[in-house]
């Protein structure tokens, strides 16, 4: 059992041991790796690159193939080949051109070396690059591939020089600038080199590393070290070449060529770009026999109190047999001059400045001069040069002169450290009113340039803008948009003081609001007359509101008289709030609405200007109404003699003007006020009449005279205008109809019969007795006259406008008056009956005469009808005494109605009304009122008495529907009825007749009788067939 176990043992150990001498030989031998240039790597667009591929530790073909991939970053896992060295189809087609046209290609170095050219880089070759080399090995051991990044930035760099072309002469000094800038995001160095071309060859001047290090050619480098060649960097981007002592050799084109480096992770420095700039040409022309005069400043721009050095050089050969002197001139003017002596010579106010020690002059050589001025003052500023003179001898005059170019020294006032406050009047103004800042400046020294000033402005969405400026020479700018409001002279600025300015705002707007400020600039003035800034003061930001006219314009009207009695005065007042406008005028306009009216009109406008406008229907207002504005802007009106045309409704109506230009005016707002009610009433009417009730017996042909007195007015100067009144129902509480009536002016009116009857109006006369007595006067009073009279009394008064008003009325007390004739008998049937009538049928209506005074009595009849018990009776029509129809109301001007009623004498006794065709309009009460005429002695025809009827009540009935009536009343029924029937009855005989005529088919066999024999039986007719 164990043996089996144990050869089993033994085998695995064996194949163990195999695989592990297997594995140990294939260590032992070399992996292969691909090596590919270390990154990531930044290179400029447009740039030529490349990139090393090594492989190692390769078996067989000592000579190793290398294909190309990249994959950009917004799709890494996207592989696309470039270009290889084993197939020449392998590049994608974004890459075939390129390759095709030599742009990418693939330089072998050795068998198992490669450099990856891409010429005329392109953004898109920005990504990670793949260098794989295909197996060459018996088994894959080792890496194949080796990856890279690489960044393509934009070629960001520029050199500019200004082309130019400068004529020097031997010994002077050239200044060339270079400006060189870069946008490039990564960590770049640039280096700056100037060359001189001369003909075909470019010869290095100077130069400035990328490590920052100069160096000069080679046929600079003595004059470099000297320090007569220079390199400088002014500002961010600049880099001056200065060369003192101008030779011969310098002449050529110059020019300046830039070149941005970035180091790579092997720090090692790599040229991204590089530019060059157009070249200047300067031109040398030697000096021979003859000298020169140079002169330089230690410094251009000198504060004052400091000190200024000028060094005047002589450039010239064999200095110890020539006599030089030297003068230094400012402005034209010479100040010193020094001799071949070395003597100095001041002038004016140099030779005591000379003594204080604040002026020296020295000669440091044959060729130096020096100038130095100390405690400079701003009056040393201005435009220096030196003259060299050369004369024969030392006590001879000069027969040669050169003078030096100019050098320009400002002498700068120190800044003085101003202190700059803004204030203003308000920091709430209304809309229209006058804001005013002032700038108010404070030195901590004694003195200060030249003061230039800006008023700046910030409006609430923080929009900044200026206003308006003064310059240092008092030279005042306008900024937009406020030109127009300066020529308006809305804005205003003043220099009220040296130290103090104002700003002016008249007529502030709503856009006026926000925070303002004053800018102060303090200039000096430089040697060769310009201004140069020296300081800038902005002050704190003061804020103001402008409150909207319409936000706080209120007009109220009050008035302490609402009610007024006629001849009255009132008064009404207009409140304008605010109370006072400086720089806005109102003007008030008052509208009137008259009472029981639902137009107004324009009343009186008080204009911005001062004047005063009615309105084109104020004339009854003109004369007794005044109008006063106050200093407050409260506008009152005061109307007198008032009367019930000036009562009525009245508003206020303000308005604000502000003037837009100096001639013109435009309304900013407007407010309406609340409405005043102003009632003008009538004096209390104090009118009485006579109250007592009277009655008055009187007899036939009688005069009878009734008397309405008044027993109190309202003015001893009022009108009165009387109305008399009759009904002749008897008793204290009747109304009456009118009779007549006599105005104020005592014209009388008569009324009803006493307008149609010439004879009745003669019979009642009115007759004025005196200022309180008015009679009506009845001539020959006859029954008919007896009944209930009274007076109605009008008083009329003269308004404030000459107009007669009613001031008051009253009615009398009833004077009753019975007519009564002796022997007067006449009766009629005053029985009360119903009578019933159908639609459209005639009715009579009998008026009885029972009983009668005389026999030869004489009656006018008149028939009254009343339709309604609340209607008032009324006349149809009356016969008088010979029996002549007379009509009254609508019969008389309507001839249907004058048809439809008629009056008949069916005898002596008998009177009847025929209402002909009677309708359900005539349903009512009928009576008859009979006059008995007699005969007086004076063969006269009066009456002698009179009498009415009981009432006969109509009632016309609508007459009872039947089929006949129904029938005829529509067509169509009428039709269905009586013709349609009679038509289907004459056919139904037609029909009978027709089957009856026809003659009968034979009869079948019965043989053939089968199913259908009873059908055909049945329906054996002419149809059948």
């Amino acid at each position: 059992m164990e043996q089996p176990c144990f050869k089993d043992t033994s085998s695995k150990i064996r194949t163990f041991l195999i695989c592990f001498l297997i594995l140990s030989f294939d260590l032992c031998t070399a992996q292969r790796q691909v090596k590919l240039q270390e990154g990531p790597l930044v290179r400029a667009e447009g740039r030529h690159i490349t990139i090393q591929c090594d492989v190692s530790g390769y078996q067989q073909s000592p000579e190793q193939n290398f294909e190309w991939f990249i994959s950009h970053p917004e799709k890494p896992t996207m592989k696309i080949q470039i270009i290889s060295t084993i197939d020449p189809n392998f590049p994608y087609a974004v890459y075939e051109k390129r390759v095709r046209n030599n742009e990418i290609y693939i330089e072998r170095i050795k068998g198992d070396s490669v450099l990856l050219h891409i010429a005329n880089l392109q953004r898109s070759d920005g990504g990670e690059y793949e260098c794989y080399t295909p197996s060459t090995d018996s088994a894959y051991w080792g890496s194949y591939n080796a990856l890279m990044n690489l960044t393509v930035i934009s070629d960001t760099l520029s050199a500019t020089s200004v082309p130019q072309t400068l004529n020097k002469v031997e010994g002077d000094s050239l200044e060339l600038v270079c400006e060189v800038s870069k946008q490039t995001s990564q960590h770049t160095h640039v280096a700056v080199s100037w060359y001189l071309q001369k003909g075909d060859q470019n010869l290095k001047v100077i130069s400035l590393t990328q490590d920052f290090i100069l160096r000069p050619g080679e046929s600079y480098k003595q004059r470099q070290a000297s320090g007569d060649v220079r390199l400088d960097k002014i500002g961010a981007t600049s880099f001056k070449l200065t060369i003192y002592k101008l030779q011969m050799s310098d002449q050529g084109k110059f020019y300046c060529e830039s070149t941005e480096w970035i180091q790579d992770l092997d720090k090692s420095w790599h040229e991204l770009t590089n530019k060059r700039t157009e070249n200047t040409t300067v031109n040398v022309k030697s000096i021979g026999k003859g000298f020169l005069a140079l002169i330089e400043a230690t410094a251009v721009d000198i504060a004052v109190g400091g000190s200024l050095e000028i060094i005047c050089t002589v450039e010239a050969q064999n200095f110890p047999e020539r006599f030089f002197s030297v003068v230094w001139f400012l402005n034209n003017n010479e100040i010193i001059r020094i001799g071949p002596n070395a003597v100095p010579f001041f002038h004016g106010e140099y030779k005591m400045r000379e003594t204080l020690g604040k002026v020296t002059v020295r000669k440091k050589n044959d060729r130096v001069y020096f100038l130095k001025i100390y405690q400079i003052q701003v009056e040393d500023g201005g435009a220096y040069y030196c003259q060299v003179e050369e004369s024969e001898k030392i006590s001879s005059g000069a027969f040669s002169t050169k003078k030096s170019k100019e050098v320009a020294i400002t002498v700068q006032r120190p800044q003085a450290n101003l202190n700059v406050v803004i204030s203003s009047n308000t920091t709430e103004v209304l809309e229209g009113d006058f804001l005013q800042f002032s700038c108010d400046i404070h030195s901590v020294t004694a003195g200060y340039g030249q003061l230039a000033i800006t008023w700046q402005f910030m409006n609430k969405k923080k929009q900044n803008s200026d206003i308006i400026g003064m310059n240092w020479d008092g030279i005042q700018d306008t900024y937009q948009p406020y030109h127009e409001r300066v020529i308006n002279s809305d804005i205003r600025m003043t220099r009220v003081r040296s130290d103090s300015f104002t700003l002016g705002i008249y007529n502030a707007l709503a856009t006026d609001e926000g925070q303002y400020a004053c800018k102060l600039m303090e200039w000096a003035a430089e040697s060769n007359g310009n201004w140069k800034l020296i300081g800038e003061y902005v002050s704190d930001n003061k804020a103001v509101t402008i409150k909207s006219l319409e936000s706080s314009f209120v007009v109220t009207a009050i008035t302490r008289t609402p009610t007024v009695s006629y001849y009255g005065t009132f008064e009404l007042q207009c409140y304008i709030k605010p109370a006072y406008l400086t720089h806005v005028s109102a003007s008030v306009s008052w509208k009137f609405q008259p009472a029981n009216s639902n137009g107004s009109y324009h009343l009186v406008t008080f204009t911005h200007d001062t004047a005063i406008e009615w309105g084109d229907k104020a004339e009854n207002f003109k004369g007794k109404m005044i109008v006063v504005k106050t200093a407050s802007n409260t506008v009152r009106l005061s109307v007198s003699r008032a009367s019930k045309l000036e009562a009525g409704k009245f508003l206020c109506i303000a308005e604000l003007w502000g003037r837009h230009h100096p001639n013109q005016w435009v309304m900013k707002t407007s407010a309406t006020s609340n409405i005043l009610e102003v009632k003008v009433r009538p004096p209390v009417s104090l009118l009485k009449l006579t109250k007592q009730v009277r009655t008055i017996q009187k007899r036939i042909n009688d005069i009878t005279e009734l008397e309405c007195r008044i027993s109190a007015r309202t003015q001893n100067d009022s009108q009165l205008s009387i109305t008399w009144l009759f009904n002749k129902t008897l008793g204290p509480n009747v109304t009456g109809e009118k009779l007549l009536s006599i105005d104020r002016n005592n014209i009388v009116q008569y009324y009803g019969k006493l307008f149609t009857n010439m004879k009745k109006r003669m019979k009642f006369q009115d007759e004025k007795t005196s200022n309180d007595v008015y009679k009506l006067i009845i001539q020959k009073t006859d029954v008919n006259d007896s009944g209930s009279y009274y007076c109605h009394v009008m008083e009329w008064l003269l308004d404030p406008n000459n107009i007669w008003y009613k001031v008051g009325e009253n009615t009398s007390a009833i004077t009753i008056v019975q007519v009564h004739s002796a022997d007067a008998n006449l009766q009629l049937n005053n029985n009360n009956i119903t009578v019933s009538s159908s639609e459209d049928a005639v009715v009579e209506i009998e008026c009885c005469i029972i009983n009668q005074t005389h026999m030869q009595s004489q009656f006018s009849v008149a028939w009254c009808f009343q339709g309604d018990p609340k209607a008032k009776e009324t006349t149809l029509l009356q016969t008088d005494r010979n029996n002549i129809l007379q009509y009254y109301g609508d019969l008389r001007t309507d001839p249907q109605k004058k048809m439809k009623f008629q009056s008949m004498k069916a005898s002596s006794k008998t009177y009847k009304l025929i209402v002909q065709k009677a309708a359900l309009s005539d349903s009512g009460v009928y009576f008859c009122n009979v006059d008995e005429w007699v005969s007086s002695p004076q063969n006269e025809w009066v009456i002698q008495g009179s009498a009415r009827s009981g009432s006969t009540t109509l009632q016309v009935q609508a007459p009872v529907a039947t089929l006949h009536s129904k029938a005829c009343a529509s067509s169509s029924l009428f039709y269905f009825i009586f013709i349609y029937p009679f038509i289907i009855f004459f056919a139904l005989i037609i029909v009978a007749l027709y089957f009856h005529k026809r003659p009968k088919k034979p009869q079948k066999s019965a043989n053939n009788e089968c199913l259908w024999t009873a059908i055909e039986t049945i329906n054996g007719n002419p149809i059948s067939e």
